[in-house]
């Protein structure tokens, strides 16, 4: 059985979508998504994300990194406080824990619409998988409201924050009632990337568990 963790990971995966804003002090939430899906081909940001079990107040809080280069490929990386890496090269999504030295591995195609990092890197992922309406405005935050299609998308429903036509923050409620929190840093867009990052090997001694 997947560990809170890997479930707070697997809730924890690229966003997408609408109309090209002419303006961005008057953009909505779907405008800013759409141009931030067209225009960003890849990019690297820093997070923080905190993820609050179902019958529990306290959250969970992590840190750590995300990069990415459209189609389907990313690299979520958790440095605080567990050691965890998940992994898009393209064909397969790895999910690396350290301390359990286990990897579980999909085929992507079936999991883009299974975590925050898929949905940014996945370009349509999010209109493949959700209905989009907007949001409206929280803290100075333009919303998306994401309701997933169909009942494979481990995601009871989405709401992305954006501003300057890029993801500022993420809420997330899992289909086991856990609610998990994002909130980005400042998006490097369209820089170059090491081709290595989105690639993966399993450790020597690994428990390798999924469809290999």
């Amino acid at each position: 059985m997947m560990s809170l963790k890997a479930a707070g990971a697997g809730v924890v995966a690229a966003f997408a979508v609408a109309f090209v804003a002419t303006s961005v002090a008057h953009a909505n939430g779907l405008s800013q998504l759409k141009t931030f899906n067209d225009a960003t081909k890849s990019g690297k940001v820093t997070f923080q994300q905190f993820v609050v079990a179902k019958g529990q107040n306290a959250a969970k809080e992590s840190n750590g990194t995300f990069s990415f280069q459209r189609p389907g490929k990313f690299r979520w990386t958790y440095e605080r406080p567990i050691a965890q890496v998940i992994v898009g090269d393209g064909e397969k999504l790895w999910i690396y824990d350290k301390d359990l030295n286990q990897v579980i591995v999909r085929k992507l195609d079936r999991a883009l619409g299974s975590t925050p990092a898929a949905l940014l890197a996945g370009g349509g992922a999010l209109e493949s998988n959700f209905e989009l309406t907007d949001g409206g405005t929280k803290d100075g935050l333009e919303y998306v409201e994401a309701k997933p299609k169909t009942p494979d998308t481990g995601f009871d429903a989405v709401r992305i924050g954006l501003a300057g036509n890029a993801p500022r923050a993420m809420e997330l409620r899992d289909t086991f009632g856990n609610v998990t929190t994002l909130r980005f840093g400042a998006f490097e867009r369209n820089v170059a990337q090491d081709a290595n990052a989105f690639r993966f090997t399993p450790p020597v001694g690994a428990d390798v568990v999924g469809e290999k």
